[in-house]
């Protein structure tokens, strides 16, 4: 599709963005942190069959990363207890692999930063210009300190994340439940507002939130895909939409 083709995100009230994988390029890191992790387990736990790329957009990608633990550990019919979020790394719970995974990733964020999409940028500046109010729905606990590190918190007057999400006992992607708050936070009607995701949860999020439009941003789990979750537009940079 070409850009004059593309919506004007501007004529909405709001825009509802997805953190990693559409602004910022943490899923990678994301991606890292959870495979070794469960590289490893697996290998301990003599798991089979063994963890591949497709277990991150199948299972993990866009949820809250204990409900993802325990989806891709269900997934090899394994079931261990769900514990606490207080459990030292060492435990066998779904709190102490998802705090594992979570250790890997802080590491690698704290060493080398993050910078964001330059195309992700262009259309937050675009949207400034225009008034359009933004927000940021993850499902990371780690998404104020992702803000922080690629220096744009002071751009998203609400931040709907993880910590939020537990607290309030939000639903994780694909239900609406954190897309919808967000919407209420901004004080925007979804049927008058966009969300953007990278990840087929959180498009399924958003369809299920009866957002206006639902973008999706190809980062890797496929056009089609998204497609068929519900997406009405997909790209792959969010600079299509800018002039």
């Amino acid at each position: 599709m070409t850009p004059s083709a593309l919506p004007d995100l501007t004529t909405y009230d709001a825009v509802l963005f997805d953190l990693d994988g559409v602004i910022t390029p943490t899923a990678e890191v994301h991606m890292h942190a959870w495979q070794r992790m469960f590289e490893e387990l697996f290998a301990e736990w003599n798991i089979t069959p063994p963890y591949t790329e497709r277990d991150y957009f199948d299972y993990l990608d866009g949820k809250k990363r204990y409900d993802g633990v325990a989806s891709l550990l269900r997934s090899r019919d394994v079931e261990v207890p769900w514990g606490q979020p207080s459990d030292p790394l060492e435990a066998d719970t779904v709190c102490g692999i998802g705090n594992r995974k979570n250790a890997y990733f802080e590491r690698v964020l704290r060493a080398e930063g993050i910078d964001p999409y330059p195309g992700s940028m262009a259309l937050l500046d675009e949207l400034a210009r225009a008034g359009t109010l933004v927000a940021v729905v993850s499902s990371s606990k780690n998404a104020e300190e992702v803000l922080r590190a690629a220096g744009i918190r002071d751009r998203f007057p609400v931040v709907m994340d993880g910590i939020i999400a537990e607290r309030d006992h939000l639903a994780s992607k694909p239900a609406p439940d954190v897309f919808i708050e967000a919407a209420r936070m901004l004080g925007v009607d979804p049927t008058r507002s966009v969300a953007v995701e990278d990840a087929l949860s959180g498009v399924q999020s958003a369809v299920a939130g009866g957002f206006g439009l639902v973008v999706g941003v190809d980062r890797g789990v496929g056009p089609e895909v998204l497609r068929e979750a519900g997406a009405h537009v997909v790209v792959t940079d969010l600079k299509e939409f800018t002039a």
